[in-house]
């Protein structure tokens, strides 16, 4: 059965130059990763009175790569969120300018996301600020979010280029 007629069979890789076989290891590795730590403090929490309360500071910069590492691979099959009962009403050549518009304001979006957020990893490395909880430094945290959306916009491009070569993207 296709993808477009089960929802959650899985659709096949669009035709990229780099696999996406790097994005799906990170995925599955931050996801383990969370759970397993989430996992471990629950358990001390059951048979111990304390709490792993550290283990948030990982959890929580798990989530952001799963979240960036996500969007690029949604980025680059073309599984965005988009208002698709609207574009399919559009001409073909007026759905083909809209995911082109679409993909423009995400590589500026992410564009933006990687320049600020450089900026607070490099000030939070500055200025030697540290998380509240381990005492690490944070911009080991904040450093993901510019590197990531890094490779958002360049899955982004990849699939922008892709389109307007006219390929099916």
């Amino acid at each position: 059965m296709s993808a477009d007629l089960d929802p959650g069979a899985r659709a096949p890789d669009p035709p990229v130059r780099v696999p996406l076989a790097f994005e799906r290891v990170l995925l599955a590795a931050a996801m383990g990763a969370m759970a397993l730590i989430t996992a471990a403090n629950v358990v001390v929490r059951y048979l111990t009175d304390a709490s792993l309360a550290v283990t948030e500071e990982y959890s929580v910069v798990l989530m952001v790569i799963v979240t960036m590492v996500g969007t690029a691979l949604a980025a680059a099959g073309g599984r965005h969120i988009r208002v698709e009962y609207f574009a399919a009403l559009l001409p073909a050549g007026w759905q083909r300018g809209l995911e082109v518009v679409a993909l423009l304001l995400a590589i500026l979006c992410f564009g933006l996301l990687a320049w600020y957020g450089a900026w607070l990893a490099y000030d939070e490395y500055r200025f030697e600020v540290l998380s509240n909880g381990l005492g690490n430094p944070n911009w080991w945290y904040t450093g993901w979010l510019p590197l990531l959306s890094l490779l958002v916009i360049a899955r982004a491009a990849g699939r922008l280029v892709r389109l307007l070569r006219g390929g099916a993207a």
